[in-house]
């Protein structure tokens, strides 16, 4: 099968494009404009598997023109910061064009070729007001819903399911991924194009590219590591929120059963893919983790509250398990390991991936 990946160079690209090849019986290709620091140490590696990679920017339709025919297309480009638009490193202009802009020249490339189509969306697809809304307490130096209380439709036991609100407001980042979503169904019944559209959690591993409001397994650990200045931003400066956590690997069995399967109702084509409740764990946990592994770095406490931060966001992926018999494999430890062991091995890796 012939597959292309946008963002191929990018953490989450890159990963899936060494699993695919390594796995057999796929032809991988993609492209990337290597704005993102770090992105250029994936090039190598990747061409050495024999991948094919192009020089392109998504937001411009004519460097798709060249690209070659594929069976499928899996959309791992993104601005993927939640502030993105808004924190001044980037417009908002940008972020539209990038994220939703660049996802209609994909639809459109597919179109063409009658090709497939993977989106690769996010959890914070959600609502704002209604995750802001949730009632949590603390446990053991994390948030959690709190047993009993009356929440929000579509939250379960295990987490968020695919029927928690998308109400407004999500963020500019998070409209664009679902607005994305939206179209990428849409191409699908229009032209008669297979689509599955994954939300997932927080990818974890090692290279990811670390920065406070993105990649934060990688950017905390590191950080910690190399003793550099970390803070709790909000809810206290206790550092109670959570998040799940899942390596982008485990998609792989997901995205094999996906390429090959059937159309499905299309309300079974979006579903939430993360490593559940059982990954999740909070600043303050992941924070003494570090310190048991590397030795106690003092975390600084700021109570500023930072746009469009959540105290807890956990994903329920039963629907994908449900229909794909799919559950995340690697548990967050061995993530942790595996980041720590990167970590170790690449001093420099907050200046190579966040030089600024």
């Amino acid at each position: 099968m012939k597959i292309l990946i946008s963002g191929i160079c990018g953490f989450v690209g890159s990963t899936l494009a060494r699993a695919l090849v390594e796995s057999g019986g796929h032809e991988v290709c993609g492209f990337d404009n290597f704005i993102r620091p770090g992105s250029e140490t994936n090039r190598a590696g990747l061409r050495a598997l024999g991948i094919r990679i192009f020089h392109g920017d998504l937001r411009a339709a004519s460097d798709l023109d060249d690209l070659p025919v594929v069976d499928w297309v899996i959309d791992a480009a993104a601005n993927p910061s939640v502030l993105a638009g808004v924190d001044g490193k980037s417009s908002s202009r940008q972020l539209v064009e990038h994220n939703l802009g660049g996802t209609v020249n994909l639809l459109e490339f597919c179109k063409r070729h009658h090709a497939g189509f993977v989106l690769l969306s996010t959890s914070r697809v959600y609502s704002i007001a209604a995750l802001a809304g949730l009632q949590v307490g603390e446990v053991r130096g994390a948030f959690q819903p709190v047993s009993g209380a009356t929440q929000p439709a579509g939250l379960s036991a295990a987490g968020l399911t695919e029927d928690f609100s998308t109400a407004a407001p999500v963020s500019l980042y998070g409209a664009t991924k679902l607005a994305s979503e939206a179209l990428a169904l849409e191409y699908g019944e229009t032209f008669g194009l297979p689509v599955w559209v994954n939300r997932c959690g927080v990818l974890a591993g090692a290279g990811q590219f670390g920065r406070p409001d993105q990649g934060i397994y990688s950017y905390w650990l590191n950080s910690h590591l190399r003793r550099r200045p970390l803070k709790y931003l909000g809810f206290g400066g206790l550092g109670h929120q959570v998040r799940d956590c899942l390596h982008p690997r485990d998609l792989l069995p997901l995205l094999a059963k996906q390429l090959e399967a059937p159309k499905l109702p299309a309300a079974d084509r979006i579903v939430n893919v993360s490593g559940g409740a059982a990954s999740a764990r909070s600043l303050r946990q992941l924070t003494a983790w570090c310190d048991t592994r590397f030795g106690k770095h003092p975390v600084l406490a700021d109570g500023t509250p930072r746009p469009f931060d959540l105290p807890w966001i956990v994903l329920d992926h039963a629907r994908a398990t449900r229909l794909w018999d799919w559950r995340p494999q690697t548990p967050t430890e061995a993530i942790l390991d595996e980041i720590a062991a990167h970590a170790r091995d690449h001093s420099d890796w907050l200046d190579v991936s966040a030089p600024f």
